[in-house]
């Protein structure tokens, strides 16, 4: 019997992710950082409209570690990183698996611009020059990466102003259709302070109550991370939360259960920011591939 192509031909790739992810928690490790394994399977995630989560035995698998880190920081943990599995249900494409690999830091006592630069750092230490290709695209790497806000993008990019956007499913399709195509191709780029409406777990921003202080980093086209500012105040969060449990049920969703520990030792942290990256993204990037189905060993197709 012969050996199957699918997996063998694969081989290199999973050799170089390996070393990837050995480089990526290296380059925490010298920066102080002390990884951390939170459980997968819990009784509550973060309400989002757009994540449905897998139910699991009358809990759910984790959609991202972000609770339960963000508890280790109000415990007075300092900065923290974990590499893990992340579940969301009906997430498949060539960008897309419904099971997938998350890189989540997170830091007190700082900002989203930390972050930009963590960013910039590991990136760089990755890649080990200045430049690299993808899709036959040449990446210029020099730092600082452009910051974009989400009011220009939308001013340069759409017929239509962000301040003009106040349905969160009609700003989401302006996003995918009107601005991440206009992003330049050549150059990383971080999409900066978006709308409240698209900020549950972020930070309003202290002269502009109408937006947060989140990013997204975008490199060759594709999203590849999503970091904020932490919002700190338990009150406003619940708030936030509930308004993200009437857009579910809006939307026909099923209600899911409330994070009600978190929201009780969210009183504790004062300061924070944290960020979720996508492995398997930035393995197709560093590696050369365009589909995520090239970077995993095997996709929900093969088992």
């Amino acid at each position: 019997m012969e050996p199957n192509w699918q997996l063998a031909r694969k081989q290199a790739t999973i050799i170089k992710r390996a070393r990837i992810l050995e480089k990526i928690r290296a380059f925490f490790v010298e920066q102080g950082f002390t990884e951390v394994e939170t459980p997968h399977r819990i009784p509550a995630n973060a309400p989002e409209l757009h994540i449905d989560p897998v139910a699991s035995d009358g809990w759910f698998l984790q959609t991202s570690p972000e609770l339960c880190m963000k508890r280790l920081l109000a415990a007075g943990y300092d900065k923290l990183f974990q590499i893990c599995r992340c579940w969301r249900a009906g997430e498949r494409g060539p960008h897309h698996l419904p099971e997938y690999t998350m890189l989540e830091w997170y830091r007190r006592d700082c900002d989203y611009y930390q972050l930009m630069e963590d960013c910039e750092q590991l990136i760089l230490g990755l890649v080990n020059n200045k430049s690299w290709a993808w899709k036959g695209e040449k990446i210029d790497l020099n730092i600082p990466w452009p910051r974009l806000s989400v009011a220009d993008a939308f001013s340069q990019h759409s017929s239509t102003l962000l301040s003009e956007v106040t349905d969160v499913n009609f700003f989401s399709e302006l996003i995918s259709t009107k601005i991440e195509p206009a992003l330049p191709k050549n150059k990383p780029v971080f999409l900066v302070d978006f709308p409240v409406l698209q900020g549950s777990l972020a930070r309003t921003k202290p002269h502009n109550p109408n937006q947060v202080e989140r990013f997204e980093l975008y490199i060759a086209g594709l999203e590849l991370a999503n970091g904020f500012s932490e919002l700190t105040d338990p009150v406003e969060q619940r708030k936030r939360f509930e308004e993200e449990e009437m857009q579910r049920k809006a939307a026909g969703k099923p209600a899911g259960p409330f994070p009600d520990k978190y929201i009780k030792e969210l009183q504790t942290l004062t300061k924070a920011a944290g960020i979720a990256l996508g492995v398997d993204r930035l393995t197709m990037l560093l590696c050369g591939c365009e589909t995520i189905d090239d970077v995993v060993c095997f996709t929900p197709e093969q088992l």
